[in-house]
């Protein structure tokens, strides 16, 4: 049995959308072809002051345009992971949670319930609500920190588009090996290492365009070690980008078993999504999402004397 999802929009024209068609005045707030193909085959979809419309009918000052875009949810199949969500925001268009590590994503053949689409799924089942999990910016299973979760397909199209757009601004936090440089900018392309599914390695010759800007918020000496919290934003989103190049610059993440083998102080890659910054999909209004570090990294932290 599926059950439905319904998000109506309620829009008052103003003299600058006068006269436009229907049609265009919704592209322009960012409704793909796809979902306006679909509001036409849905009988309430689009209404101009209470009455059924048709896209290419043109709108004059003072319309109200109501959209009414409704999803056929069928009855979830993915097993309920009972975990406590650590919400950051919430409104009818977005979910914003802090990720723990050791949770994937989305569910594989190895891993079928210890997923944020799990944890999600058991939320909104709670709530008795019916929904669909679009994620939009993944993390990997041991990256942890702020992930944005799409309420709608429209909200879902338009920050996809900004992820496209590279309009949604991520800076994380990192623990590295060494003293880095005060700040920099590593500008080196990334592709796949030969002979392997997961990793990752800078290619010159082959990869792809990849920049990560860094500053150095501290270093601390933990058990001899010297460790930076570096602070990193993304140019590009390569898979293990900051991974990947701060391990080339001679700074590998600690507990990053993929790419720095001494990895001791930590049990995982120590590389968290500490602040998103992106306007909002339907308001139109800038949101700024802080994400407080972990508790294992804040550890290592309290472990180590400043320099």
């Amino acid at each position: 049995m599926g059950s439905n999802m319904i998000r109506r929009l309620e829009y008052s024209i103003k003299e600058k959308d006068m006269g436009k068609p229907i049609g265009k005045f919704l592209k322009e707030k960012g409704y793909s072809t796809t979902i306006l193909t679909s509001l036409k085959k849905t009988t309430y979809g689009i209404q101009k002051n209470q009455v059924h419309a048709f896209v290419n009918e043109r709108l004059a000052v003072g319309d109200t345009l109501t959209i009414c875009i409704e999803e056929q949810v069928e009855a979830e199949e993915l097993i309920s992971l009972n975990c406590e969500l650590d919400i950051l925001y919430e409104d009818e268009d977005l979910l914003v949670v802090n990720k723990p590590y050791n949770m994937p994503i989305h569910p594989s053949i190895n891993n079928y319930h210890n997923t944020l689409a799990n944890a999600v799924s058991n939320y909104y089942k709670k709530k008795n609500e019916a929904y669909v999990f679009r994620c939009i910016n993944r993390l990997d299973r041991d990256t942890t920190g702020a992930t944005i979760i799409a309420k709608n397909v429209l909200s879902a199209s338009i920050l996809s588009d900004q992820v496209k757009d590279r309009k949604i601004h991520r800076t994380y936090l990192a623990l590295v090996e060494g003293e880095t440089k005060e700040q920099g900018i590593i500008d080196l392309p990334i592709g796949r290492k030969e002979g392997s599914v997961i990793e990752r390695m800078v290619d010159i010759k082959n990869g792809k365009r990849a920049v990560t800007h860094f500053h150095r918020v501290k270093t601390i000496k933990v058990k001899d070690k010297q460790v930076s919290l570096a602070k990193l934003k993304l140019e590009t989103g390569r898979t293990h980008q900051i991974r990947v190049h701060m391990s080339y610059v001679g700074h590998p993440l600690l507990g990053d078993f993929l790419y720095n083998e001494e990895c001791r102080l930590m049990k995982r890659q120590a590389l968290h999504s500490a602040e998103l910054r992106f306007i909002h999909p339907i308001s139109g209004r800038e949101i700024k999402i802080l994400a407080p570090l972990p508790e294992d990294m804040e550890g290592v932290l309290q472990e180590g004397s400043v320099r």
